[in-house]
């Protein structure tokens, strides 16, 4: 397993297995739940080409690289509403975290995501997780307008413009993806053993 910024993501080119450059990542889509990626949106390759009609849902994904997205072949492609459509949850609202207030149960504000971290399988076919924010920080803790790396829960709730995390986030805040997949472990494993 690996951590990345989806940020890093987009713009990668999607290349089929026999080495047809046919895509890039425009747009990563999550769940509505912010749990998971659940796909792509693509743009054309070249400065000036636009959005495709076409995304690649995540099960298509044969290997997420440093350099490129493989898939089998263009076959694995579905419609770009479809996979926006995927991500929207009972209420209607898709998966789009960016810009969203990150608050603890107490309510109190800890920053605005503005990246999202996944662990992905290096051999793709598995499930990308979102296992962290990275958020500008507010006052709530204590680093305002810093740049700093909240884990997330296994399951947590999203309404709109809020995403609610436990308040004990705050002793497991990171500030590089170097040791960061270790203060997820830590943070799920205190919410595990602190349940009831």
């Amino acid at each position: 397993m690996r951590l990345m910024r989806t940020s890093e993501v987009t713009q990668r080119p999607v290349v089929t297995m026999a080495g047809e450059d046919i895509a890039q990542i425009k747009d990563v889509v999550y769940a509505a739940d912010g749990g998971s990626v659940i796909g792509f949106t693509l743009a054309g390759r070249g400065l000036f080409a636009g959005p495709l009609k076409e995304g690649l849902p995540w099960e298509g994904v044969s290997a997420l690289g440093a350099d490129a997205v493989m898939v089998r072949d263009e076959s694995v492609l579905v419609s770009a509403p479809s996979i926006v459509e995927a991500s929207r949850g009972s209420a209607g609202s898709a998966g789009d975290v960016l810009g969203s207030q990150v608050l603890t149960e107490e309510g109190i504000g800890l920053g605005t995501v503005r990246d999202v971290v996944v662990s992905v399988d290096v051999t793709g076919g598995e499930q990308c997780d979102v296992v962290g924010y990275e958020v500008e920080a507010s006052e709530g803790l204590g680093t305002q307008g810093q740049m700093v790396l909240i884990p997330l829960p296994d399951t947590m709730a999203a309404s709109g413009e809020h995403l609610m995390v436990p308040s004990s986030v705050k002793d497991f805040v990171g500030h590089d993806l170097a040791g960061f997949g270790a203060a997820v472990d830590r943070f799920r494993s205190h919410l595990t053993e602190s349940r009831p």
